[in-house]
């Protein structure tokens, strides 16, 4: 009777250790799947660093021959004065013309004037984007020479700014984020009577890039976004 009484007091005192046991390691658990998820944002302006700035005009008539003649002379104009204003030729390119027959792209003929209607297309990319953007001051000065430049071939955003540094900023930026984030985290904590834990999860939100506004295109927003997961202990 005695040993049956001793194996009963055993198993009673396994039972409560390994109770408090799973009880502990219940506890510990829970505490550890205890999250909140924040984000940390970081966003600046800066300016772009490079411009793409297609120079179009047309040209009409009925002899494709005199038409690049009066290509090749308006080409030169248009080159001579974008050097003079202090690009290189590097940030300077001469696209072949783009010629349209009329008469083959139209059922009835009449009343065409000028068979041929071909477009002139000048590109100007260069990282100078205020030297470029004041030459766009002085298309005028074209028109004086005959050189009537367009706007519409190209779409309506027809001048191209762009941010092409952004490795030499992401770094501090991705920094930025996330201290607002934890920033975040911390102040709920606070408010929630508990204590910030470690990173659980944390992502990188893809980097965006997009004008300020329509009418400062030059000047671009940088936007990134971070979201971390932190465990909350009491």
């Amino acid at each position: 009777m005695k040993h049956y009484y001793v194996e009963a007091l055993i198993l009673s005192l396994g039972m409560v250790v390994f109770g408090s046991f799973v009880k502990n390691s219940l506890d510990r658990f829970t505490d550890r799947e205890r999250i909140v998820t924040v984000k940390g944002l970081s966003e600046r302006e800066v300016p772009a660093d490079k411009v793409i700035w297609p120079l179009v005009y047309k040209e009409l008539g009925n002899d494709p021959a005199e038409i690049y003649r009066r290509f090749e002379q308006k080409n030169a104009t248009v080159v001579d004065f974008l050097r003079k204003q202090g690009l290189s030729d590097a940030e300077i390119m001469v696209n072949a013309p783009q010629v349209t027959d009329r008469f083959a792209d139209s059922w009835n003929q009449n009343g065409i004037v000028n068979r041929y209607v071909a477009t002139s297309v000048i590109i100007v990319s260069s990282s100078q984007v205020e030297l470029v953007r004041s030459i766009m001051q002085k298309q005028t000065e074209l028109m004086k020479m005959g050189i009537a430049l367009i706007s519409e071939e190209y779409g309506r955003n027809m001048v191209k700014y762009e941010f092409t540094n952004l490795n030499d900023i992401k770094p501090e930026m991705v920094e930025e984020s996330t201290k607002n984030a934890r920033a975040t985290a911390l102040k709920f904590a606070k408010d929630s009577d508990s204590e910030l834990g470690k990173i659980r999860r944390a992502t990188q939100g893809q980097f965006s890039i997009s004008d300020r506004d329509n009418n400062t295109p030059y000047i671009k927003n940088v936007r990134v976004v971070s979201t971390i997961e932190y465990y909350i202990k009491d």
